[in-house]
């Protein structure tokens, strides 16, 4: 049960955290429209890897460029999480490629 509150809240707290956050260097923030739809493509990848896998994808950092490629950086317990959250990635609506730069904790 009490996995369960955390996950929930896990995913809640991801979804409207701000999206100031993301460290992104989109040069386009003129164009609102295609902001939004960057930031939604990454609240969504950062959404479904909290819902999977709390305590493993915490570490795992999600950014979406201005054409729609995906960049993680970070660290993961295993390369089955690594493979999981590029996984995630790509099968998000709107996802055009995933660079991976996520590294595996040792």
């Amino acid at each position: 049960m009490k996995l369960k509150l955390a996950t929930a809240c896990l995913v809640i707290g991801t979804a409207l955290a701000p999206v100031a956050f993301a460290a992104d260097s989109d040069t386009d923030r003129n164009k609102p429209a295609t902001f939004v739809k960057d930031s939604m493509i990454t609240t969504k990848i950062k959404t479904k890897l909290a819902a999977e896998n709390p305590a493993s994808m915490a570490d795992i950092k999600v950014d979406t460029d201005k054409d729609g490629v995906v960049w993680m950086s970070g660290t993961a317990k295993s390369q089955q999480d690594v493979d999981k959250a590029v996984s995630i990635a790509r099968g998000t609506e709107g996802v055009k490629s995933v660079k991976n730069d996520v590294k595996v904790q040792k």
